[in-house]
């Protein structure tokens, strides 16, 4: 079966030539991705990437914004510890996405905050229109990268390019994007679910050693691991100073002052 249950009520699922088209759809708040939606994306991954019911996974968003990251009014209202835990939901999306036997493929229609750009880098290739962008602000509001970001970006960018990125919690556009490889490829918007899924096609054809090659490919289940176990240390130690809590404090504060 290739049907999938809603969960959270903001990731719209549908099967497109063989492909399972995944799309965040909670535009009023650019797909800012709570604790339920990051649930439901590594279900998501785990059901539909065992190779027996699609050949492929796409990754997309809805209006304007891939994707705002961790909604941080919900990270705000966390108890003491939550901060570890809500790292932690981003992190199993990662070892989902890793683990598929399929290709996977994040096709941004916009730009890709903190988290959920952080989250892009474990897929197998990622598409963008020229609106796609990245942007990596944690350091300069007190939080720390995770998703295995700490080995994932310098794996697709170089070391000093993603050091970086993330000390200056910097802001990508397109060109450059694609130039430093975060991005593969930039397509216009009405070409983007079908180039992605054209590509999805031809990684994982039928007779294709695919499987066997994206476990010898993609980065080791121990560094990855590793990454993760210090990526959540470091979620802790802002937690237990004080600083990501009030780093998000004064990101709200900002936010709503210019509204």
């Amino acid at each position: 079966m290739t049907a999938w249950e809603p969960r959270s009520g903001h990731i719209d699922v549908s099967v497109r030539d063989h492909v399972a088209v995944v799309t965040l759809d909670r535009p009023e708040k650019l797909n800012a991705l709570t604790g339920d939606m990051r649930r439901e994306l590594a279900a998501l991954l785990r059901h539909f990437g065992d190779g027996r019911r699609v050949c492929g996974i796409v990754l997309t968003g809805t209006g304007r914004a891939f994707s705002a990251g961790e909604d941080l009014r919900e990270a705000a209202a966390t108890p003491p510890n939550g901060m570890v835990l809500e790292a932690e939901l981003f992190h199993d999306i990662t070892r989902a996405a890793l683990r598929t036997r399929v290709p996977t493929v994040a096709a941004l229609n916009g730009v890709a905050v903190g988290g959920a750009g952080e989250m892009t880098l474990c897929f197998d290739a990622r598409l963008g229109t020229p609106q796609a962008a990245y942007h990596f602000p944690e350091n300069g509001i007190g939080l720390t990268v995770t998703n295995a970001a700490s080995v994932l970006l310098p794996r697709l960018v170089g070391a000093a390019e993603a050091l970086r990125l993330v000390l200056d919690s910097a802001r990508v556009d397109t060109q450059q994007a694609l130039a430093m490889g975060l991005l593969d490829d930039v397509v216009a918007p009405d070409d983007l679910l079908p180039a992605a899924i054209r590509l999805v096609r031809r990684w994982g054809r039928p007779g294709a050693a695919t499987a066997a090659h994206l476990a010898l490919l993609r980065p080791s289940p121990d560094l990855v691991e590793d990454a993760l176990g210090r990526e959540t240390r470091a979620v802790r130690h802002t937690e237990d100073t004080g600083s990501a809590r009030a780093g998000i404090e004064r990101f709200l504060a900002a936010r709503d002052t210019r509204r």
